[in-house]
């Protein structure tokens, strides 16, 4: 197999000038260039992509953290980041955590050997003061609002969106509201927002029997409506966290044919659309979108961009392949 030592011998370049043309940094004449172009071309001589990286600094990869892509959230946002990292010849490697803080914290020490260029952590199991402390070793951008943390985060205002639908409920006397998360409040930040918008809008939390964790897929939707079923028969509404799930929930209560609560999804998914539901859009794909960009243009300062969404009553398709019209 070639090595660059053959490339330079027999283009008479040295090791440097080759490593600059192959690099292409630095000045190189277009004459050495050509010749050594044509040598590489001669011998099949193929860079080794570790030594590239180590002289340029760059690996040109990006990690994304995710526990899993179960939940739309996960696949939309890693949607918009793919994307992004083509647009810019970026690769993402994809780093499954399931939440587990060990194998968050090995993803961590590898962004500290420099094996990325950076990451996007999408949600996580390890506490933010922890993922703080590795921002010396590169960009680590995260998809929640991350408050006075010196991190960098792409987020959505989901709090103006929940406020609106809560005050829309609120309009039409609904008060039995059962809430489906992945995560318990405390641990997950969607959860804890979307209980702290309904107690500023109603005055108080829901109780513990109307709020269903442990809820990723709309199988588990499903399941999550047979146990209100049985627990809440005065059940006014089901607020889901995401269209799919809770297109599981209203297949229960289909099957088993009970009258239907009112339902309201998350993520603006086409089943949202096909069962004809409400649903909270926090533009997941846009955050994506954003996250790599900020990934790829650090700045001194932290940076915190705030994305708007959308509480979205009457929804319909568009022409356009994979977009949706309010």
């Amino acid at each position: 197999m070639a090595t660059i030592r053959d490339v330079a011998r027999i283009s008479g370049y040295s090791i440097s000038t080759v490593s600059r043309t192959i690099n292409q940094s630095g000045y190189v004449s277009k004459t050495a260039q050509l010749q050594i172009n044509r040598v590489i071309h001669q011998l099949d001589y193929v860079p080794n992509a570790i030594a590239r990286d180590l002289s340029t600094g760059k690996t040109h990869k990006i990690g994304a953290i995710l526990p899993h892509i179960r939940d739309p959230y996960f696949s939309k946002i890693l949607n918009g980041i793919m994307d992004a990292a083509f647009a810019n010849n970026y690769s993402v490697i994809l780093l499954p955590s399931e939440y587990d803080e060990a194998q968050e914290m090995h993803y961590l020490e590898q962004l500290k050997r420099k094996e990325y260029d950076g990451l996007i952590v999408t949600s996580h199991g390890i506490p933010l003061e922890r993922l703080e402390k590795y921002n010396q070793y590169g960009p680590i951008v995260c998809c929640e609002d991350t408050g006075a943390k010196q991190l960098n985060a792409v987020f959505s205002d989901r709090e103006s969106a929940y406020t609106t639908a809560f005050n829309w409920l609120k309009q039409k006397q609904i008060k039995r509201i059962a809430f489906l998360f992945s995560r318990r409040a405390g641990v997950s930040a969607t959860s804890s927002i979307t209980l702290k918008t309904f107690a500023q809008v109603y005055g108080d939390l829901p109780p513990d029997n109307l709020v269903i964790t442990g809820v990723s897929t709309p199988a588990e939707g499903y399941f999550a409506a047979k146990t209100l079923n049985k627990q809440a028969t005065d059940l006014q509404y089901i607020f889901g966290n995401g269209d799919d799930i809770i297109s599981g929930v209203r297949q229960y209560y289909v099957d088993h044919q009970l009258p239907l609560p009112g339902l309201i999804g998350q993520g603006h998914q086409i089943s949202g659309v096909a069962i004809g539901i409400p649903t909270i859009d926090p533009h997941f794909y846009t955050i994506g979108g954003q996250a790599l960009q900020l990934v790829l243009e650090p700045t001194d300062g932290v940076r915190k961009i705030k994305v708007h969404s959308d509480f979205i009553i009457n929804n319909k398709i568009d022409l356009t392949p994979n977009t949706f019209i309010k």
